[in-house]
């Protein structure tokens, strides 16, 4: 049986790899998060106050990595492409930034006006009460958002396939690569 037969298409195949990249990216939102808020369970528990959110971390990272593919496939962030990758990571991370507290800050107001809060109690759940805190979770949240950032000039520059080779596979650089990489064009090939 053929693959269109048995429901695979090109659009089974697509959403798969969606999927995928979805999961990943909640994967390393969920770890990145987690870490925030051992730190912050243990600072406030020093202050005799039990702190947990583990489900809410696992709920956010999702709804993030979905908002991030979706960002991703609407091309935001894809600016400098001919500059030393540091102006692309850095512009592709704040642009995400930039989406994401929007995003955010709709989801927050129309759970909201869900749940009847004021949309400034609705506010207070995107960055916080203070801005102090507003400002440490957008700092925070833009030094999480530059390693996968960094990853994907990267893989602009190198391909998704490659970048995903050399990071998890192998560290060898083949010949095209590296062709690639140092602007060397290989000899033409003789038959």
């Amino acid at each position: 049986m053929s693959e269109q037969t048995l429901g695979k298409g090109p659009a089974y195949s697509k959403a798969v790899e969606e999927f995928k990249a979805m999961l990943a990216l909640a994967a390393y939102l969920y770890i990145c998060f987690g870490a925030v808020a051992l730190f912050k369970a243990a600072v406030l528990r020093e202050a005799g106050i039990h702190y947990e959110i583990w489900g809410i971390a696992a709920i956010k990272a999702l709804l993030l990595a979905k908002f991030m593919l979706l960002g991703r496939m609407l091309h935001i962030g894809v600016r400098f492409r001919n500059k030393p990758l540091i102006w692309p990571t850095l512009y592709h991370a704040l642009m995400f930034l930039i989406m994401l507290l929007i995003l955010t800050t709709i989801e927050e107001l129309i759970v909201g006006f869900i749940h009847s809060r004021a949309a400034m109690d609705s506010l207070n759940h995107v960055v916080g009460p203070i801005f102090f805190e507003g400002l440490a979770v957008c700092l925070i949240m833009f030094l999480i958002l530059v390693p996968y950032s960094a990853f994907t000039c990267l893989s602009d520059v190198v391909g998704e396939r490659e970048t995903i080779r050399l990071f998890f596979v192998s560290r060898d650089v083949d010949g095209m690569v590296r062709d690639h990489l140092t602007g060397r064009v290989p000899p033409a090939q003789t038959s």
